[in-house]
Formats: structure tokens, C-alpha cells, sequence
């Protein structure tokens, strides 16, 4: 008897991407023929020196930018095709950001600034609550609900982000250098906890760092010289 065995589409698949820019006539490459396919539940870290694109890929995966030639596709569907005008309810329930500067609003509670990508989804207030303390109570800050950013430290910030990150339920959270601001004991702290998140709620990481030693904490590991995708 046969078994036939079901084929599992990875969640993120890149397909010979390409992406320049122009200055005057001149054409700088900075990503050429990139393949990737990533599967839910993945940790993937992405290294490589400044200037080769990591960022880069990060904002045509959260369709931030547009390549030049190639195809993404999330979930099966291809990004580019997703109109404009509801690009940014598909980026609000499928990508979480975190990035190196926290980049929270200092006007706003840590409550929030965690509540704010819940605002644009059609949660009722008790239901964005619910996710808010949620969030905050896993990243260990149900205690600072109502401090601001600047009552915080760098490390209680960064958790702050990675709480908004993960309140919207999304498909894969993007960080960008997330410890690149942080000392060595808070930056072990975020990246236990993303890989916290990542095991216990199997959420799908693509980590872009500077920092060999929190490549460690990625179960796969990438690296961008001028513009190519490396294993390794």
C-alpha cells in the first residue's frame, strides 16, 4: 500500500529576486538571484556586513519595498499581487516588527504602544485587552503596563516592541539588529525570549544581526556578501 504523504508549502518562498537601485543612470545591485524558502515555525538568522542587503530583504518580505524582478510569496499568496489600498491590513495581520531602536511612541504607555497595530484590526475593546495584557505578560511586563518609554530601560523597551510584535497573532515577526542597541545581558534576556516565543508558539523569526553570538540563538543561519545568499 502506498502512503501518500502530504507536501508542506513553506511559509515564506523567494524565487530568483533582484533588487537595484539607481542612482542618476547608474544601476547599484543590491540582492541578485536570491532563493529562500522558510517553514512555519523557523528561526532563520541573517548575518553579513553592512551594505549587503539584509535590511533590504527584510522590507521586500514585509512588502515595505518592491524587487526589480523575482516573486515572494507568504502563504501561498504573492505579495505583489496584494493590492495597495490593502497592503497594509495584510502587513498588520501577517508581519510583526521588531526593531534596533524600539521605535516606540514616547507620547504612549507601554499598554499603548502595544495596543496601537490592535487599533487597525476589528478586535472590540475587551478583545484588544485581552491581547495587550497577554502580550505584556509574556514578555514579563504586566507590571509596566502604564510607564512610558522613558521610563524604561533599553532592555524593558526592546520587550515592550516584541510584545506589539507579537499582539497581532502575526505569521512572522521581522527583526531587524534587535539587541544592536542593547548591553550583553539585556541582549541575551530578548533573544531568550524571542526564542521563547519561537518554541513554545512556534512563531517564524527572520533575525538580521550584526552579532555572531546571537546568530547562535537561530536554528538556521544565513549570511549576504554583495548581494548573494550563503548558507552557513
Amino acid at each position: 500500500m502506498q502512503i501518500n504523504v502530504p507536501m508542506v508549502e513553506p511559509l515564506v518562498s523567494i524565487k530568483n529576486l533582484h533588487k537595484s537601485f539607481f542612482r542618476d543612470s547608474i544601476e547599484i545591485k543590491v540582492l541578485e538571484d536570491i532563493n529562500l524558502q522558510i517553514r512555519s515555525g523557523e528561526f532563520v538568522g541573517l548575518m553579513g556586513p553592512s551594505g549587503s542587503g539584509k535590511t533590504t530583504l527584510l522590507n521586500l518580505i514585509s512588502a515595505i519595498d518592491n524587487p526589480t524582478s523575482g516573486s515572494i510569496f507568504i502563504d501561498g499568496a504573492e505579495i505583489s499581487a496584494i493590492r495597495e489600498k490593502h497592503l497594509g491590513k495584510w502587513r498588520n495581520r501577517t508581519i510583526g516588527f521588531i526593531f534596533q531602536l524600539y521605535n516606540l511612541i514616547p507620547v504612549l504607555t507601554a499598554y499603548e504602544n502595544v495596543e496601537l497595530p490592535l487599533l487597525l484590526t476589528s478586535l472590540s475593546g475587551k478583545e484588544r485587552r485581552e491581547h495587550v495584557e497577554t502580550a505584556l505578560r509574556l514578555v514579563g511586563l504586566e507590571d509596566r503596563m502604564d510607564h512610558y518609554p522613558r521610563q524604561l530601560s533599553g532592555g524593558q523597551e526592546q520587550r515592550v516592541a516584541i510584545a506589539r510584535a507579537f499582539a497581532t497573532d502575526p505569521k512572522i515577526i521581522l527583526a531587524d539588529e534587535p539587541t544592536g542597541d542593547l548591553d550583553s545581558k539585556s541582549a541575551h534576556e530578548i533573544l531568550n525570549l524571542m526564542k521563547m516565543l519561537n518554541e513554545q508558539f512556534n512563531k517564524t523569526f527572520i533575525m538580521v544581526t550584526h552579532d555572531p553570538e546571537a546568530l547562535q540563538y537561530s536554528g538556521r543561519r544565513l549570511q549576504l556578501l554583495k548581494g548573494n545568499l550563503i548558507d552557513g
